[in-house]
């Protein structure tokens, strides 16, 4: 058998190369497709989030002008005297808080025998520290440095000082004692040292 080409040209069998060339050209038309989908999406979105933007810089501007004119009138009396009220409750809260029971046990339990305790007054400082005033009535003045003494080992009171020495008509010291009082110190845990 003889097997010889007499054609001018060679016969190709190209379907398959058309049939890929042409998968190819849908899918980059589909790709192409879903770009210009997704292109047109995100401009609408990014219309609406520059309409937001918008709007909420429109509201802000109102806002900050309706502040300027709440600010202008307002008395500035009545905002400072306002002040002062949230000063004072805020005093009276703290007040409130302190722990009479506390206090009164420390005293209990380092009072000597011959000093009695007239008056005492607890006040907060302008940095927020508990003031602690002390009136106390005694024989001799050795009576009332070891009551202060005794203040002092229980590491309540910081700074406790004698502002006050007189000679009352009964012919007792009565001495007024001032300081910062740090509250009840915790005791150690049991086994810690």
């Amino acid at each position: 058998m003889l097997r010889t080409n007499l054609a001018t040209r060679p016969f190709y069998n190209e379907r398959m190369v058309h049939l890929v060339l042409a998968l190819a050209a849908l899918v980059v038309l589909a790709i192409t497709a879903s770009n210009v989908i997704a292109w047109l999406g995100l401009r609408r979105h990014h219309a609406d989030l520059v309409a937001q933007v918008s709007g909420a810089e429109t509201r802000a501007a109102e806002l900050q002008s309706d502040a300027a004119r709440l600010r202008r009138t307002l008395n500035r009396a009545e905002v400072d005297a306002v002040a002062r009220a949230a000063g004072e409750a805020n005093a009276l809260i703290d007040r409130r808080t302190f722990s009479w029971t506390g206090l009164l046990g420390r005293f209990e339990s380092t009072l000597p025998d011959d000093v009695r305790i007239l008056s005492v007054s607890p006040k907060v400082d302008r940095d927020g520290n508990l003031i602690v005033r002390v009136v106390v009535v005694g024989r001799e003045a050795e009576d009332v440095a070891t009551f202060i003494e005794r203040l002092a080992e229980t590491k309540s009171f910081d700074g406790l000082l004698s502002h006050e020495e007189v000679v009352n008509q009964d012919g007792m010291l009565e001495v007024t004692l001032e300081g910062r009082y740090l509250g009840p110190v915790p005791k150690p845990a049991e086994g810690a040292r």
